[in-house]
């Protein structure tokens, strides 16, 4: 059966037992992505390496802007882009995906390894973990329910690793002169509204005792 869906895990976060329920319910990880993941390591960033680890710096909130669960994962779930998105082949064949997808009603999928790279931000797939939000449009706001898993799923993954950043994925270009930022093509930029401003800084309220670094300001 394609979409292979385990037994939910409780990951204990502190002594108060907060929990997060995580369904594992992976895209296809082949030779082919991995492949294509290496590639890209070495042309987008000049690293060469002999796996696609990543070292987990950062947490990229995005939201997939389609109204389903279904379409949402379908749209990472093959190894190379499909046609519908010209637009980013010219860099790399490589799918786009994240490590994470939270559905409308707030659960939580883990697509992929968290330690293994997604192509989900541009200059920063190296060091980022990706969450991805089911919804987005006007006909498909974000629900109150995906931001409360959001939140517990941050508080996991900071305690989890040395993560020092979170952001929206509008806030990427502010890293370009950051010593994380890696894209080697200057023109490589796209221009991103997602999670929108209003769910970000909710997030931040909610995530100010981890002590997240600020952000880069554009200014040299």
């Amino acid at each position: 059966m394609r979409l292979l869906i385990s037994v939910i895990g409780l990951l204990f976060l502190n002594s108060c037992a907060i929990t997060v329920p995580i369904v594992d319910k992976p895209i296809v990880f082949n030779e082919q992505r991995e492949k294509l993941t290496k590639e890209y390591l070495e042309s987008r960033y000049g690293m060469n390496q002999d796996n696609i680890l990543i070292k987990p710096e950062m947490i990229v909130v995005h939201w997939t802007a389609i109204p389903t669960l279904e379409k949402s994962f379908d749209a990472f779930y093959r190894a190379s882009l499909p046609n519908w998105r010209p637009e980013l082949v010219h860099q790399s064949a490589l799918n786009v995906s994240a490590q994470f997808l939270i559905d409308q009603d707030g659960t939580i999928y883990r697509l992929m390894p968290e330690n293994h790279m997604a192509r989900h931000v541009i200059g920063l797939n190296h060091a980022a973990i990706g969450i991805e939000n089911v919804g987005g449009t006007k006909e498909t706001p974000l629900t109150k329910t995906q931001l409360k898993s959001n939140i517990k799923l941050i508080k996991y993954l900071k305690k989890k690793y040395s993560i020092n950043y979170l952001i929206g994925h509008y806030e990427y270009t502010l890293f370009e002169n950051h010593p994380l930022w890696k894209e080697v093509d200057a023109a490589y930029r796209t221009q991103k509204t997602d999670p929108g401003e209003a769910f970000m800084a909710k997030i931040r309220r909610a995530t100010s005792k981890l002590k997240f670094k600020a952000n880069p300001s554009l200014m040299p």
